[in-house]
């Protein structure tokens, strides 16, 4: 026979369950606008159903069930979105700072317009056109040497500005290994507590959303791999079990293992630099990446923010040569600097001012940049871009003039010769030491610089449309992520009505059996008495 009281204890399940329901749908609803969190749901369970099979089972029609109780309460998460979203995340993150490096060099170069390096070049043609057609003309003269220091500074504003954002993109990559090493120990944190809930056989469903919304910032900035390490104790089956995570190159292979999920442990990376042979200037490079005591090449990395601001900054390749966004553009900048500078002297220097001289500089370096040097030395021409300066401080000695023996102030074929540096081709070029195909450059000065824009553009471009896929694919999962992980405060409501009512329907349960109950024990009587 089935206790009087079978109804009792199916009816205090189901107002216990239904109630453990309710506070889930309510934590849902708080938590509708919290970063990361994944929605969670109470899964029934029917209980063991009377009687339970055995020799001694009363003999009754059949199994009768017992209520429901709340087997566990899970997050609703889609572990393959996930990775496909930090796959994403990743790229975006390696392509976004690069187009943002790119951008600010943009900025900087401001090509074309009418205030750029291109311009001054221009306008420096024009006033020694001018000057050719009358070079005893002080004004023609002043207009000149105006315009000279106008070329210069513009050289020097390019390299100085250039050389100001690299040094903000280092600390850009200083500040994302502190990210990085920061977002490691948290993730270690939230696994010790982990560790220490999942054998009591709960679900620390709180502390697996933080920890895979500490993954999502991880992974835009490295590529991670994620390998489960299951609890011990009496862990739920729905457990997920702390997280060993590692640093991943392009083909998939493990660069080394920044949280250990196993041994509760992290393994901090740092940056090593070094300096090129020669430069003067002593840029540094990122030459490798250290972690768990093992050097790491630069080009190994695979997508990410971390190598998209190294590969800005520059780094050492594996046959140890120099590359990178800004160190390119600034050498560029620096040969071209150098080869012009060498040969305007040099073409100067064969003229004649107005006070009968010969063989003096128009243009001259600040520091140790030597004039009319080995262009294969590097050491002789890298910084020449931002040490430019106009040498000479008196009008009369631009040497307009050409250096003959029938000395003919009037006629300015010098200054004519002056103008030709801008347009015409290195290959022409005479200055000692400044032989362009030494140096890996071809055109003239114009053509050159213009090449140098229009490569910048070209790649911006490029790195722009490749951001906006990468942002297009990103999006796309993360829409089709929040759709199973979000909160719907809709869904949400019916739910608490559901719920609602299911409790209300319990508790009503009680109320017939104890009618019922009462029938039993306060109606029913010996008759007569």
């Amino acid at each position: 026979m089935v206790s009087t009281f079978h109804g009792l204890e199916t009816a205090r399940r189901g107002m216990n369950t239904q109630q453990s329901a309710l506070y889930t749908t309510g934590h849902n609803i708080s938590n509708a606008n919290t970063p990361g969190y994944s929605r969670q749901r109470v899964n029934f369970e029917s209980t063991t159903p009377y009687p339970g099979p055995g020799m001694n089972a009363p003999k009754i029609p059949g199994q009768m069930g017992t209520g429901v109780q709340a087997g566990s309460i899970q997050r609703i998460r889609d572990q393959f979105a996930d990775k496909q979203f930090r796959d994403e995340n990743n790229k975006l993150g390696y392509w976004d700072s690069r187009a943002d490096a790119l951008k600010r060099m943009e900025e900087i170069m401001n090509e074309p317009s009418t205030e750029g390096l291109s311009a001054s070049l221009d306008e420096f043609w024009k006033k020694l056109q001018d000057l050719a057609t009358d070079p005893q003309n002080t004004g023609a003269r002043d207009v000149v040497l105006t315009q000279g220091r106008a070329v210069a500074d513009s050289f020097k504003y390019i390299a100085e500005s250039l050389n100001g954002i690299r040094d903000n993109i280092k600390s850009e990559i200083d500040l994302a290994v502190s990210t990085i090493n920061s977002i490691a120990e948290q993730i270690n944190g939230l696994n010790q507590q982990i560790k220490s809930v999942e054998p009591n056989g709960f679900l620390p469903n709180d502390l697996y959303d933080e920890r895979d919304r500490l993954l999502d910032q991880l992974s835009e900035m490295v590529n991670v791999k994620i390998t489960p390490n299951p609890s011990g104790g009496n862990k739920d089956p729905l457990a997920v079990g702390t997280y060993t995570i590692e640093i991943v190159g392009d083909d998939g292979t493990s660069l080394g293992v920044i949280v250990d999920g196993e041994n509760l442990t992290t393994n901090a990376i740092s940056l090593t630099t070094a300096t090129e042979t020669g430069d003067p200037t002593n840029k540094t490079y990122i030459d490798k990446i250290a972690l768990n005591g093992t050097n790491i090449s630069t080009e190994s990395f695979s997508a990410g923010k971390l190598k998209g601001l190294i590969e800005s900054y520059g780094y050492v390749q594996n046959d140890g040569k120099m590359a990178g966004i800004f160190p390119d553009t600034m050498k560029n900048l620096d040969k071209l600097a150098y080869v012009f500078v060498t040969e305007f002297n040099q073409v100067h220097q064969n003229g004649k001012t107005l006070n009968g001289t010969t063989g003096q500089a128009f243009f001259e370096y600040e520091g140790n940049i030597t004039i009319n040097s080995d262009a294969t030395n590097p050491s002789n021409w890298m910084g020449a871009a931002s040490k430019i300066k106009v040498a000479i401080t008196n009008r009369d000695e631009i040497a307009a003039s050409p250096n003959s023996p029938q000395t003919n102030y009037g006629d300015g074929a010098n200054a004519y010769a002056l103008g030709d540096v801008i347009t015409k081709d290195f290959t022409k070029f005479t200055g000692t030491g400044a032989i362009p195909s030494d140096l890996g450059i071809q055109g003239n000065v114009k053509s050159f610089y213009a090449g140098m824009i229009g490569t910048l553009g070209v790649t911006a471009r490029e790195t722009n449309l490749r951001k906006s896929n990468a942002e297009y694919t990103k999006d796309s999962v993360e829409l089709r992520r929040q759709s199973v992980m979000a909160v719907s405060l809709d869904e949400e409501m019916t739910n608490l009505i559901k719920f609602q009512h299911a409790y209300n329907a319990s508790a009503r349960q009680i109320t017939v059996i104890d009618e019922m109950l009462d029938k039993i024990i306060n109606g029913m009587g010996v008759v007569g008495r």
